[in-house]
């Protein structure tokens, strides 16, 4: 990280935390003002489309002809406003999959969107560019935009040499100066193995740690897109949950050791939960289709994820301390299909319902012990992200209590660190005041730890209390947020 940018963060910090008097130290590792930003998003969308889309293919080997990419009856905006429909923050587009094809008129190669057969839209050079259209899309409806340009290409002859190097650093450059503000950049571990390559046909295999250079790669991205938040299995801004089901681990850390994990390296299983004794943050994201593939095919029609599958995924990702990327397949009209739109808007109305309500907003609130008075924990239900409660210095457990007035139904319960300050609990319990004994609440699985945001499922219970105990910390405790919900 440069000086700039450790100057920055620290000042983020100094700024947010004095809203507190008295404010706990921070715990490193701590996240940059841009990535509280991005997992404040919480829930964005994919966009696979390509030469894939019409020729039944998931990964293409690199020489299908670009006039089968022939759409009847595109329409990018009906994409933007599905997404922002179905709650969705932002959008990140497949630039380039493996197959090498470009979804915008590079001037780098001839295997690009101009010399397919869609007369769609032109840009200010007179050339059809899909990445173009999304852009004016974004910004017409305020939607942030994303790309994920595959470092793997089966159809670049020079893929494997130093040469196929350079032209994706080139390549790369174009994407990140010519398109606008970009919050994600998204980089994964698919590389070397069969293609094309130009016509030769082989298996080309690379050092995936090495190769593509990553530190010139970051380098790149962060001297255009400084916001950006660069994606892959060793981050440096976000990493892969290590599946595709879209289900972080318990706990999940938002940690990782620097230099440990790369993209495409072994053992991804390990990224599920994170390194409790991690030096570097980097939080998770889980990826998932709402379909089993990733670009559509119309005999997975019938096998659209349901809005009640797609707010489980939202419960065990968001729900988990990660975020949700919700890939969508565009069909080959060129539009979001329609029932993949339906299930999208549905879930988003059930996440919605669910935490219609704050149970905890007029509840009595007191703690076990607090850093300052003037500041106590009634502002843990508030509603407001800049203030929290926090345990006096070495004070590492504690507990919190809200009396209702009455008895109350709930089968939610939400938590949130104030992660600017770091990650500090590592376990935790809740239990209810029932029949005049605190009787433990049992979402059917083990509490782990909180960062940004740990949201529990359970049978509903009524109750006249809430009790919230933090058994294990890394410092003092630093709790941004509680709140409770009685879902449909």
């Amino acid at each position: 990280m440069k000086v700039s940018a450790i100057f920055l963060s620290l000042s983020f910090l100094a700024t947010t935390a004095g809203a507190q008097k008295n404010a706990p130290q921070p715990i490193a590792p701590c996240p940059s003002p841009q990535q509280v930003a991005w997992q404040k998003m919480e829930t964005y969308a994919f966009v696979h489309y390509g030469l894939n889309t019409f020729n039944d293919s998931e990964w293409g080997y690199g020489d299908a002809d670009p006039k089968t990419f022939n759409p009847s009856r595109m329409d990018v905006e009906q994409w933007v406003r599905t997404l922002k429909a179905a709650g969705m923050k932002g959008v990140i587009i497949v630039a380039k999959h493996h197959d090498g094809f470009a979804m915008w008129p590079s001037p780098l190669t001839d295997y690009n969107i101009t010399r397919s057969s869609y007369d769609g839209p032109k840009n200010k050079d007179g050339k059809v560019d899909v990445l173009a259209e999304l852009r004016k899309a974004c910004d017409k409806y305020d939607l942030k935009m994303g790309i994920y340009l595959s470092p793997w290409d089966r159809n670049h002859a020079e893929y494997g040499r130093q040469a196929y190097v350079d032209y994706y650093h080139r390549q790369l450059t174009q994407l990140v100066t010519e398109y606008g503000p970009l919050f994600e950049v998204w980089l994964d571990g698919a590389n070397g193995g069969d293609g094309y390559y130009g016509g030769a046909r082989e298996t080309r295999k690379i050092d995936r740690r090495n190769y593509y250079d990553f530190p010139k790669i970051h380098s790149i991205i962060n001297e255009h897109q400084p916001e950006a938040i660069i994606f892959s299995d060793g981050g440096p801004g976000c990493r892969w949950v290590g599946n595709e089901r879209g289900e972080a681990g318990i706990p999940n850390w938002s940690f990782l050791k620097k230099d440990k994990v790369y993209p495409g390296m072994p053992n991804s299983e390990v990224l599920q939960n994170g390194f409790p004794d991690g030096d570097i943050w980097v939080a998770a994201e889980c990826d998932v289709s709402i379909r089993p593939g990733w670009f559509y095919h119309p005999e997975e029609d019938s096998k659209v994820k349901t809005p009640e599958q797609l707010a489980d995924i939202y419960y065990r990702s968001v729900g988990r301390n990660a975020t949700f990327l919700l890939n969508f397949p565009i069909d080959r009209e060129g539009r979001v299909n329609a029932i993949d739109s339906t299930n999208a808007v549905r879930f988003r109305r059930i996440i919605d319902q669910d935490f219609k309500k704050n149970l905890l907003r007029k509840a009595k609130v007191t703690a076990s012990s607090e850093r300052d008075k003037a500041f106590s924990a009634r502002k843990l239900n508030d509603g407001k992200w800049d203030t929290f409660w926090a345990t006096p210095d070495g004070v590492t457990t504690g507990s919190v209590t809200f009396t209702f007035g009455k008895p109350t139904r709930l089968n939610r319960l939400l938590l949130q660190e104030y992660i600017p300050l770091g990650q500090r609990v590592g376990k935790f319990v809740a239990e209810a005041f029932i029949d005049g004994r605190w009787t433990p609440i049992d979402p059917g699985e083990p509490f782990g730890n909180i960062g940004y945001k740990r949201i529990l499922r359970f049978a509903t219970i009524e109750t006249t209390a809430l009790r919230i105990s933090f058994l294990e910390g890394r410092g003092p405790l630093c709790i941004n947020n509680i709140e409770a919900y009685l879902a449909p």
